[in-house]
């Protein structure tokens, strides 16, 4: 089923400008799942959840870097959407800091129960569940960017240029928006 979403989403142009390579990789992960190999494929959606993160946050204004923990710069990622208001529930708000401490116990198992090294395997039942919270939370990440970016304005407005602004609790803002932009 995985797998024919991800072609159903990529026939249908859903991903917008996702990057292919982690779309591929997506692809592979629904491979194994098919193959009954979830267990080996907890390394690369680590490493998938690793990119997605560091990418997500970076149009956010959150530096980014090699020697930064995947916890302080999701940390920082979960803030910003506070700030900026784009979580509608504290209760949103404390399960995106959970999977702050959840990244770091995928680490763990990334390096200790998964084939990125010489370890015993994490059963399959341990691995479904770990699975299937962390692409819970990566489909509610990408969801909500896609609603961030759809509902972003113009970073530069041109003189005489008009924009329409929905703004449901005040009409007036909306007319002095539109003003403003006939003006500059």
């Amino acid at each position: 089923m995985i797998d024919d979403l991800i072609g159903y989403g990529a026939d249908e142009q859903c991903f917008g400008d996702s990057n292919s390579l982690l779309i591929d990789d997506c692809r592979k992960i629904a491979q194994r799942l098919l193959s009954d190999q979830l267990e080996g494929g907890l390394d690369r959606l680590n490493t998938f959840v690793n990119k997605f993160i560091r990418v997500t946050c970076e149009p956010h204004g959150i530096e980014i870097n090699q020697g930064k923990p995947l916890h302080s710069v999701f940390g920082e990622y979960v803030k910003a959407l506070r700030d900026d208001a784009h979580l509608e529930s504290v209760m949103t708000e404390h399960i995106l800091k959970s999977s702050i401490s959840v990244s770091e116990a995928f680490n763990d198992v990334r390096n200790n129960k998964s084939l990125a090294h010489d370890n015993p395997i994490l059963n399959y039942d341990e691995s479904l569940l770990i699975f299937t919270h962390v692409a819970a939370s990566i489909h509610f990440i990408k969801s909500l960017e896609t609603k961030i970016k759809a509902n972003k304005p113009p970073s530069r407005l041109i003189a005489g240029q008009t924009i329409l602004i929905h703004c449901p609790y005040d009409a007036g803002f909306f007319g002095i928006c539109q003003k403003l932009c006939e003006i500059s």
